[in-house]
């Protein structure tokens, strides 16, 4: 049985190398198709991952929660007023904290904007007063030193955490854990390093920033103050903000939504003016996933018409073959062959056409996305079953369309057949 089928298959094949342009062209269909069909979905799989891994690290049970200027105090802006008065407050702190039983912790941040120097070099950094519990709800890699520590907070000290840019900007050829830094007009011991993990696009912010100097928030409110003195196109304004943010972790995920809806309707009932905004990561991250989906729905749709097209033109062929070999159908049935096995012979051919189109199409597939990283530095990420659903339809697309010309073949008269010249 097995020796009829692998006689079959021979058979197959040396009759579409009989026409090795023409089968090759009959493949480059399946091939594009297939190979973009990959390609689409690792470029998308990699920018979605990118996308979803970046809010991740926002922290699923966290909740944040910054200080904005109202439609109110923008307005007013544009008319030079001599003070701004907006955002969160440390009793927002306090009560968010207190009110809450969900909550499991709560991290005060305050941003003032200084020029940093150490020796000749200086940069602009942006120094965020905090407390320890920044490190335990915005996790990074500790790269030398440690972070800020309870006893920092409460010897009001003047050390920074410093993140890796600033590092090697500011300290370049020196030794880095123990430097003193000024900020502004004041002198800071360097205690750690870290890394930092940039923005994620869009409206949201990860909490930090490549040009951060974390210090105590006491040591912040007492060395810097809460207003600040901004120049702006040629005229000064001056700003007074208590907290720039506030980071809330609540204790379980499920209770993440009904938190920060909580905290929205504590907010409205104590400010006048709605000079805050609410970002909560867990939806950010349910949105993501959604858009991911939709996107990969999109690209694979896009890149199964290729494979659609691809099929018609192997149909096209084969009902082209179909009329060629009449003859050779009729000698065929003469003789004492089935209808099944002509169906079979044309099948096979089919599959063949379209298998092979589908692993050339894989290599490309794998090759496409590689020199997307190689060239642009885009993510791509290539998932097994891409590869599986790829070379799946292109041989379902050599069954479903040289069904129809293999059948057709196989229920020509045969007497017709060798008459056909």
């Amino acid at each position: 049985m097995l020796s009829k089928y692998v006689r079959e298959i021979r058979l197959g094949i040396n009759n579409l190398l009989l026409h090795k342009l023409r089968s090759f062209l009959t493949m480059l269909g399946v091939v594009f198709g297939v190979g973009s069909v990959i390609a689409m979905l690792a470029v998308g799989e990699g920018a979605s991952q990118e996308a979803l891994e970046r809010i991740r690290k926002l922290g699923s049970q966290n909740i944040l929660i910054s200080s904005a200027k109202s439609i109110e105090e923008e307005s007013a802006t544009n008319v030079r007023i001599r003070m701004s008065v907006y955002g969160l407050l440390y009793e927002d702190e306090r009560r968010i904290a207190e009110s809450f039983p969900s909550v499991k912790n709560t991290v005060p941040v305050k941003e003032i904007r200084k020029q940093a120097r150490l020796g000749e070099r200086s940069m602009e950094l942006r120094v965020v007063g905090t407390t320890p519990k920044w490190f335990d709800l915005v996790q990074r890699p500790i790269i030398s030193g440690r972070v800020l520590l309870p006893r920092d907070f409460e010897a009001h000290g003047n050390v920074v955490v410093l993140t890796e840019h600033g590092v090697r900007t500011l300290l370049a050829g020196e030794n880095t854990v123990g430097q003193t830094v000024r900020l502004g007009s004041e002198y800071f011991e360097v205690i750690g390093i870290v890394q930092n993990a940039g923005s994620i696009g869009g409206d949201i912010q990860t909490p930090d920033q490549e040009i951060d100097a974390y210090i105590p928030i006491n040591v912040a409110r007492e060395r810097f103050g809460d207003y600040f003195v901004k120049n702006v196109a040629g005229s000064e304004t001056r700003e007074k903000v208590e907290l720039h943010q506030i980071i809330v972790e609540v204790k379980s995920v499920d209770q993440v939504e009904p938190t920060a809806a909580g905290i929205l309707a504590m907010l409205k009932r104590f400010h006048k003016k709605e000079d805050y905004r609410v970002s909560v990561p867990l939806t950010l991250l349910r949105q993501a996933e959604a858009t991911k989906r939709t996107f990969n729905i999109v690209l694979g749709s896009i890149a199964g018409i290729s494979l659609l097209v691809g099929g018609i033109g192997i149909m096209n062929i084969m009902l082209a073959s179909v009329t060629e070999r009449t003859r050779e159908i009729g000698i065929r049935r003469a003789i004492g062959a089935k209808k099944r096995q002509i169906v079979l012979q044309f099948l096979i051919e089919t599959i063949v056409l379209s298998t092979t189109g589908g692993l050339i199409g894989i290599g490309i597939g794998l090759l496409i996305p590689w020199m997307i990283t190689l060239l642009a530095g885009m993510p791509t990420v290539v998932n097994a079953y891409s590869l599986v659903l790829s070379l799946g339809i292109s041989m379902g697309v050599g069954i479903i369309f040289g069904l129809y010309p293999a059948v057709r073949a196989s229920n020509l008269d045969p007497i017709v057949a060798l008459r056909h010249e």
